[in-house]
């Protein structure tokens, strides 16, 4: 193996792509880009069971992706910050993207519909 290519560590990179690999999740990701969301925006928002909402966000924390923390019985996700700085731009070139994607437009709007002051009630 050539010396360049032996220094060279994808498995950030490669760990995202796998995440990310998945219309769920994308959408979830698409979603999170405009602030921290509880499990229930995305199951009205996305129109999914809570465990398939749960199962997605853990793939999603699992590739360091989202973040989680609890307030009370209601567990709100937000994008994690990006150490890798390849990681960081394509996720940010994808979340640029999300916004000329039909679908997506439509999750964002059944979203802002579901979410009030009581949505998480």
């Amino acid at each position: 193996m050539a010396p360049a290519a032996a220094s060279l560590d994808v498995r950030s990179a490669s760990r995202l792509f796998k995440a990310l690999g998945d219309e769920t999740r994308l959408r979830i990701v698409a979603l999170l880009s405009h602030g921290e969301l509880c499990v229930c925006h995305f199951e009205s928002a996305l129109d999914l069971t809570q465990s398939n909402t749960s199962r997605q966000l853990g793939v999603l924390k699992n590739a360091g992706i989202v973040e989680a923390r609890r307030d009370g019985s209601w567990v709100y996700y937000r994008l994690a910050p990006q150490l890798d700085e390849v990681c960081k731009a394509q996720l940010k070139a994808l979340v640029s993207a999300f916004t000329k994607r039909d679908v997506l437009r439509e999750d964002v709007a059944r979203l802002l519909k579901s979410r009030g002051p009581n949505a998480c009630k």
